[in-house]
């Protein structure tokens, strides 16, 4: 079952729990990888027989697929997946009007001459999109990817799922999609289909950029590519830290626990609190929900091998333990965290830097942001939450900043460009521009 432990010293603490990467790991993905540049569609056949047992004669999606797709969902699904689109579309779209009043600016006022400097955002060209199949569903996930995409202004949304046994990708996948803007999808999974985005093949266009939630070797592969294709993030196995003291119902405590750590059974889920007696309280909820509830072996196992029930001295302690283990999501479950007035939910809201998505009061669990809040479920894992938060608009565009000055500007920089490019020893760089004076 889950353990209780006092956090001693907060660095050790973190350090011990972080995901570490084999060299075996890295080595197995880098071989795939290393076949699919080399081999093509029929390496990334053969690695989808090897891995899941299918045998796949077409990788693309057919337009018959998509129609067959149709056909089999209800439409209590089909609405289901409008409402998440439609509010996250919402999201992203406020997002990106901000960005569009990022306006150019000229500092004529500051040098003599023509000069002008400024910046637009502009949407890449390609991007794929990986969604977790195979023996499980995640039509939700395709949603948060393909719809920031879109509303990016990307032109090629590229969608890799790999397939269930019978050799096609979910029907509900395949539908979320199509209806979200994606202009490809194709059936393949695994470090395959990584490689296949990055590199190319005959049958799968290789893209710009590579986003989406996966398992382990999907990680590592990404991290891999990131040489020549660039990547979002790590994202997965899922992450779930609650902050919790006496005034939490060790019981949504508990159920929040396990609503995460169905996912997988690398899932990792903990809670941090100043109280032995909540930590038990918490530990005694889970022992008496686990047995009864769905999926019990995946959860009993992710809690017993990952989970953990930190108890730290005060509250500066709890805020930098959570801050540097940085999870994917982390719920503030404490006296007051729903009242957005409130000092301690200021003062916590406020120090918590380090969680790729911050879930105050007790009405806002994960679960719920995971669908239907407007928000991400795509988010940094592994502590990445310190330096990065969900996908959004922001992934799918670049800076592009123009430039232009005459040679009355040139003249004004002349003497400090001679005093920077003698200091760094770059004297071409000054005769580069002295010329354009003479």
């Amino acid at each position: 079952m889950i353990k209780i432990l006092q956090v001693r010293n907060i660095d050790s603490f973190v350090e011990s729990r972080r995901q570490k990467t084999s060299d075996k790991d890295k080595k197995t993905v880098q071989a795939i990888l290393n076949d699919v540049r080399k081999n093509g569609d029929s390496a990334v056949k053969k690695y989808e027989r090897k891995f899941n047992g299918r045998k796949t004669s077409q990788l693309r999606v057919s337009a018959k697929e998509i129609k067959e797709a149709k056909s089999k969902i209800s439409s209590e699904e089909l609405k289901a997946l409008k409402r998440i689109q439609y509010w996250l579309t919402e999201d992203q779209q406020v997002l990106k009007s901000h960005l569009q009043n990022f306006e150019r600016w000229s500092a004529e006022q500051f040098l003599p001459g023509n000069y002008d400097v400024g910046s637009s955002f502009i949407p890449i060209s390609s991007v794929g999109c990986y969604i977790p199949g195979g023996q499980a569903r995640y039509p939700s996930s395709v949603v948060m990817s393909v719809v920031p995409a879109k509303v990016a202004g990307v032109k090629k949304i590229v969608v890799v799922s790999p397939p269930r046994r019978d050799g096609k990708i979910d029907p509900l996948t395949i539908v979320a999609a199509k209806i979200c803007g994606a202009t490809e999808i194709y059936k393949v999974g695994g470090a395959q289909a990584i490689g296949a985005l990055a590199y190319g093949t005959r049958s799968i266009p290789n893209v710009d950029k590579i986003v989406g939630p996966g398992g382990k070797f999907v990680n590592i592969a990404k991290l891999l590519v990131s040489d020549q294709t660039a990547i979002d993030m790590v994202a997965g196995p899922t992450e779930l830290g609650i902050i919790a003291d006496a005034s939490s119902d060790p019981e949504l405590v508990a159920l929040d626990l396990i609503s995460q750590a169905e996912h997988s059974k690398d899932t990792k889920c903990f809670v941090i609190t100043q109280s032995k007696t909540v930590a038990k309280q918490i530990q005694k909820s889970l022992e008496k929900l686990i047995p009864t509830t769905e999926r019990r072996s995946i959860i009993k196992e992710s809690i017993s091998k990952n989970g953990f029930i930190a108890v730290c001295k005060n509250q500066n302690e709890m805020i930098e333990l959570a801050n540097k283990i940085a999870p994917e999501h982390l719920e503030l479950m404490v006296k007051n965290s729903d009242i957005p007035d409130a000092p301690i939910q200021r003062s916590l809201s406020e120090k918590i830097t380090g969680a790729g998505l911050l879930l105050t009061g007790k009405n806002t669990p994960s679960a719920a942001s995971d669908y239907l809040l407007g928000t991400n479920h795509i988010l940094p894992t592994n502590g990445f939450g310190r330096t990065r938060g969900g996908l959004s608009v922001l992934d799918f565009l670049k800076l592009q900043t123009v430039v232009m000055s005459d040679k009355d500007v040139l003249n004004s920089i002349l003497d400090p460009l001679k005093a920077l490019t003698d200091a760094e020893d770059l004297p071409n760089h000054y005769k580069a521009v002295k010329r354009r004076l003479d």
